[in-house]
């Protein structure tokens, strides 16, 4: 594993806006990153990567059958006590993932190392299934990069696929977001073309339109029954909003599946460690509250349950702390033992290693100039070279 770099391509920005690819730079600085690649060995990607994606969303999908039927886990977790068996019985009556994202400190060396799961609402999938294909093969075209490069991404064709056989007779499906937050409207867009390739008929709903009829079922702006909807909203908001109440009789099929809101929390990373500990892709990991905890009480990451893109976490090492964004994160919290991302020209780099339905289907990677990953922090392609 390598870092490179490369000219920018000169027609990058407007090929992205022609795609709907606006969020390339935020508030002016990039988040895309064209001058700039990793370059991977087949080998690093296949047994550095696919083969512990497989293996982590296994022992993921194991500890959601555990905690479903612990009223102690699901305490643990905080998963509301009035909603605790609408989740458990998404479980156990198999209702589908769509798709995950797991994120990886991975040098090419040593074992990838697990920072957290993204199983509900994970961001970045529209630029790791599309742009950076787009990017290999126009890099391949004018000659900047080998002709037989490669890339570890089947995103595209797998999520379609995975519609296909979430809903295999085809038929209307409902697609929910904040429709004025650029990347979360843009990136269910995308979604939203994917599904109608898989044959289904989307539509778009802001969540906010979201209502309740007289039966007691969602509906949209028009009135129109929800049956099925995809949502980038996350679950630990939804069993505590005030349409909750009504979600275990409301007849509608929801992706993510209510049980991934045992695996988008930071809770499963000391539950995980608890099972497997020393397994070489975990890292070290207790409940804050917990005795055990004082191993690492010398040196930490702190992570609340529920937080996204960094925020509120904070890096606590030889008496010192460093903070990532504020973002009204509170609560119980986690500590995990401190692993240094890789620094690669002086950038520190994550792997996003994407799960569809439950096979691997490709990375994404993320760097920054801190140490803390942030929503701030760019977004770089790779390529496969041997």
């Amino acid at each position: 594993m390598k870092r490179i770099t490369l000219p920018e391509r000169p027609d990058w920005q407007t090929r992205a806006e022609g795609l709907g690819f606006t969020w390339h730079h935020d508030s002016g600085e990039p988040y895309w990153d064209d001058a700039t690649a990793y370059e991977f060995s087949l080998v690093e990607i296949e047994d550095g990567l696919e083969a512990p994606t497989a293996e982590l969303h296994q022992m993921c999908l194991d500890l959601v059958d555990e905690t479903v039927k612990s009223e102690r886990l699901m305490e643990l977790l905080e998963i509301p006590e009035k909603l605790r068996d609408y989740v458990a019985d998404s479980w156990k009556r198999g209702d589908p993932s769509l798709y995950g994202r797991f994120d990886f400190a991975y040098d090419g060396r040593g074992p990838a190392r697990l920072y957290e799961y993204n199983a509900d609402t994970p961001t970045s999938v529209y630029e790791s299934a599309v742009f950076q294909w787009l990017w290999l093969e126009e890099r391949i075209a004018d000659g900047s990069i080998p002709a037989a490069s490669d890339q570890f991404n089947s995103l595209h064709e797998a999520l379609i696929a995975r519609f296909r056989a979430i809903f295999p007779m085809g038929g209307f499906v409902h697609f929910a977001s904040d429709p004025d937050f650029v990347e979360d409207r843009q990136t269910v867009r995308f979604l939203e073309d994917l599904a109608r390739q898989a044959g289904l008929d989307p539509k778009f709903v802001a969540i906010g339109d979201i209502g309740l009829n007289a039966d007691g079922r969602f509906v949209d702006e028009q009135n129109w029954l929800i049956q099925a909807m995809f949502k980038l909203y996350p679950w630990e908001q939804m069993l505590r909003d005030d349409y909750a109440e009504p979600l275990p009789t409301a007849e509608v099929t929801v992706l993510e599946p209510a049980w991934k809101s045992i695996l988008s929390n930071k809770g499963i990373l000391p539950l995980l460690w608890e099972r497997h500990g020393g397994h070489p892709n975990l890292l070290e990991s207790y409940f804050e509250d917990d005795a055990k905890a004082s191993a690492l009480s010398a040196a930490h990451v702190r992570k609340p349950l529920f937080s996204r893109e960094g925020a509120n976490i904070d890096i606590v090492e030889a008496g010192r702390t460093e903070s990532g964004l504020d973002g009204g994160y509170s609560g119980r919290a986690i500590l995990q033992a401190v692993h240094e991302a890789p620094v690669f020209d002086g950038r520190h780099v994550i792997v996003g290693s994407w799960v569809v339905g439950h096979q691997p289907a490709g990375i994404g990677l993320r760097e920054d100039a801190g140490r803390i990953t942030s929503n701030r922090s760019r977004f770089v392609p790779h390529l496969i070279r041997d």
